[in-house]
Order: structure tokens, then C-alpha cells, then sequence
């Protein structure tokens, strides 16, 4: 059990280690530039950057279910997301802002998110997706420990990724 907790420890460290290991790119698409950041980043980095104002204008308008909130709460110490998301992806701006609320609704501690930032290709440089399987964003992958519980990906299969992730957190021993 100790093996698994350290390693879990272990993996949970490496990730905040790099919260804010990014780069800022342009855009081209459909005629119009856009900023993009690229790498580990964070929700206030997104929060701050009037170029990302949907952030805070989808934060705004959410308000989780009381149902996943209650079920993130009671598991919030047994659990740590990666999430992939594109700064370019509409799917990222409509569901990112409101995950951070969830976990704010829930008192997760924001370190148990580490948000990386990918191009319109899903590729980073470290090769993270690739190693994950990771083909679309916005994808939200739920662990406990280093073994992976479940993910959400885009707006889930419902349509409801809140109470997805919450049928995937209930899993958490």
C-alpha cells in the first residue's frame, strides 16, 4: 500500500512541479489570429489574460449540480485530474471554466489539477497524449493514486460531463 501511495505521490508531484512550464503561440485560423498557449498552465494564468475572457464568462453563467459537487467533496483527498484542453477549442472554453468551478464548489485544492494546454493537432512536446490516448480535448482524466478511474472526454456522452465525472470520482476506495 505504501509502494502505491508514494507513486501516486510521486506522479501527483511531478505534475505540479510544472504548473507554468508554457509557451504563448499565434493562431491562424480562418483568417484570424488567435493566442494560443501551449504546455502546463494554470486557471488563473487563463483568468488573467483578457484573451481568454470566455474563462471567466463561462465560470459566470455555471452552476454545478449539488449532486457532483457533493460527490467530489467527499472524495476530493483520494483524487487528481490531468486535463488537455486547447486554448483555441470552443468544446475547452464551454467546459474547462465550469470544471474549475466544480472544483472550486467542492474545495478541491487546485494542485490537483494539471491543466496542459495543446495544439490544434493534440501533440505537446513531451508527448503526454500520445502516452494517454488522448485524441480530443477537452479531455478530463480522473486518478486516484496512478491508476486511472476513468475520463471524460468533450462534453461527455450525456452531455452532463459534471455528472459523468462524478459517477467516475464515486469509484474512488
Amino acid at each position: 500500500m505504501k509502494k502505491i501511495m508514494l507513486s501516486g505521490f510521486i506522479a501527483f508531484s511531478s505534475l505540479t512541479g510544472f504548473a507554468q512550464q508554457y509557451e504563448v503561440a499565434t493562431d491562424d485560423h480562418n483568417g484570424k489570429q488567435h493566442k494560443m498557449l501551449l504546455g502546463h498552465i494554470t486557471d488563473s494564468l487563463l483568468r488573467a489574460d483578457t484573451a481568454f475572457s470566455w474563462f471567466a464568462e463561462g465560470e459566470k453563467v455555471y452552476n454545478p449540480s449539488p449532486e457532483a459537487v457533493k460527490t467530489v467533496k467527499k472524495n476530493r483527498d483520494k483524487i487528481w485530474f490531468k486535463v488537455f484542453m486547447g486554448t483555441w477549442c470552443p468544446d475547452s472554453h464551454y467546459v474547462i471554466p465550469r470544471f474549475y468551478k466544480l472544483l472550486e464548489a467542492a474545495g478541491v485544492d487546485k494542485n490537483k489539477a494539471s491543466l496542459l494546454a495543446v495544439d490544434r493537432s493534440k501533440v505537446d512536446k513531451a508527448k503526454i497524449t500520445e502516452g494517454l490516448k488522448v485524441t480530443n480535448v477537452p479531455t478530463i482524466i480522473v486518478y486516484q493514486f496512478d491508476t486511472e478511474l476513468g475520463r471524460v472526454v468533450e462534453y461527455g456522452t450525456t452531455g452532463r460531463f459534471d455528472t459523468e465525472l462524478a459517477d467516475i470520482i464515486k469509484k474512488a476506495k
